[in-house]
């Protein structure tokens, strides 16, 4: 029987502490080297931001609107123009519309059937470019993340990419998506090996300007101050060395746990993560909350050289029970007024202030921008679970979604694909999420996926999709 990719999660610490810190393992680091190859070209991008929109963000209502469509399809939202002629947008995002000209827009994306219509393969699928194997189908959102299961996009570009001076190769933020209860499947390293895991950095609604780094979560009766300490630190990881040494996957921390340890006291550590650092003026142009500032602490990490940084949007729990959600982007009840009041004005206003502040910055062009989700949104209005039509809201839908890219080599202003009259299904230039993981890959330069597993045996990172040319 299959076991958790992380049993230790709730009890001992969330892998931040730097299990994989500095994205290379030494029972691995032959592998590396071997597995990457002699490069045959430059990469477009140095670096890449992934914002994940979690719950499945409605394509319908957002970039790819449909409003010639009968109104039980459509809704009451219109199209806006755009700085890009030719591209219109929800008129909930005015901020967006103005940075169209750096925007990529996929309308094509779907599972094509291979999904559940559940979260979990939905994460997967689009965070690894792997479709859910059968265990999916079967337990569908109880499906828990395996050792077994594909590498996470952000991991394989911290396996690829050599590792940085002194952070870590991929990095997500504000939190781990769906943990501790739910976690969901294609976070991680995976068959990898633990090295290559992202850091995942907490950040929270109330505190948005504080980050913990690194997120250390340890047993119940270590207090802050202890774990400040050098000695209270070491006795607690000690403590959790011989929890750990009891399961396979990651009975190599000791290997690391040095080097968390020197993190700890890393000056150069804590200032990539000091948004105070940042002029008002400039925090001000993000916008307030959690989600605005990981976008910021975002563009700093690129800056700061991290090959990839993922924002999986924190949701917000005091309109969950008015979109029928977890707060984020699965808006079964009250669609609309969810979208205008709440999550397209918490979207809009950051994100096109990070595009602006890369280019201005000069660091788009080297930077890929992805916005993703695990679904779209049913086009037809009503989900019986919310009352209906009545309900106003709209049910999964994973035939068809929307993907947004910018910078790295992309060029802007342009759309690649389309759905059909009411956005149900995706009609020209049909794409997969492994074609959009092989475009990342491409952007970054990873040709090569070739790699070595835990026990040393090689293994082909990606067979399926190609990389989306067309768009560069």
């Amino acid at each position: 029987m299959m076991t958790n990719h992380y049993p230790m999660d709730r009890r001992v610490f969330l892998v931040a502490g730097g299990l994989g810190f500095f994205g290379i393992d030494l029972a691995n680091a032959a592998a590396y080297g071997a597995g990457d190859g002699p490069r045959t070209r430059r990469p477009t991008a140095k670096s890449t931001i992934m914002i994940w929109l979690g719950g499945g963000a409605s394509h319908i209502d957002t970039w790819d609107m449909k409003p010639n469509a009968v109104a039980e399809y459509r809704g009451p939202f219109r199209p806006m123009p755009t700085s890009s002629r030719g591209i219109e947008l929800c008129e909930y995002l005015p901020h967006l519309a103005r940075q169209a000209h750096h925007l990529a827009i996929v309308r094509s994306l779907g599972d094509h059937g291979r999904g559940t219509g559940d979260h979990h393969a939905g994460y997967y699928y689009n965070l690894t470019g792997h479709a859910p194997d059968r265990s999916f189908h079967q337990l569908l959102n109880a499906r828990t993340p395996y050792p077994t299961d594909w590498p996470a996009m952000g991991s394989v570009v911290a396996m690829k990419r050599p590792p940085h001076g002194f952070l870590p190769n991929a990095i997500t933020l504000p939190h781990k998506e769906g943990a501790p209860e739910y976690t969901r499947p294609g976070q991680f390293a995976a068959r990898l090996g633990i090295a290559y895991d992202p850091v995942f950095v907490e950040g929270t609604r109330e505190r948005p300007l504080d980050f913990t780094v690194p997120a250390l979560s340890l047993r119940g009766d270590v207090s802050t101050d202890r774990m400040l300490a050098r000695r209270g630190l070491v006795q607690a990881l000690d403590q959790s060395r011989r929890q750990a040494e009891r399961d396979f996957a990651i009975r190599d921390y000791t290997i690391h746990q040095q080097r968390a340890f020197t993190l700890l006291g890393s000056g150069q550590v804590q200032n990539a993560f000091d948004l105070r650092r940042e002029p008002e003026v400039l925090r001000a142009a993000y916008g307030p909350g959690i989600n605005a500032m990981s976008m910021l602490l975002a563009r700093r990490l690129v800056e700061a050289g991290v090959p990839y940084v993922t924002v999986f949007w924190k949701g917000n729990m005091q309109v969950a029970e008015l979109c029928k959600s977890g707060g984020g982007w699965d808006t079964h009840g009250n669609n609309f007024n969810c979208l205008k009041d709440h999550l397209l004005p918490e979207f809009d206003r950051p994100f096109a202030a990070l595009l602006d502040d890369l280019h201005q910055r000069g660091l788009l062009e080297e930077t890929l921008v992805l916005v993703s989700s695990e679904m779209g949104r049913k086009p037809r209005i009503g989900d019986p679970r919310s009352g209906g039509p009545s309900g106003a809201g709209r049910d999964h839908w994973t035939a068809a979604q929307s993907v947004l890219l910018a910078g790295g080599g992309i060029r802007g202003g342009q759309v690649y694909g389309a759905s059909d009259r009411r956005a149900e299904y995706p009609t020209d230039n049909r794409v997969a999420p492994e074609h959009i993981a092989r475009t990342v890959f491409h952007a970054m330069g990873i040709d090569d996926l070739h790699a070595t597993d835990r026990e040393g045996r090689p293994f082909h990172l990606m067979e399926q999709g190609r990389p989306l040319l067309e768009l560069f």
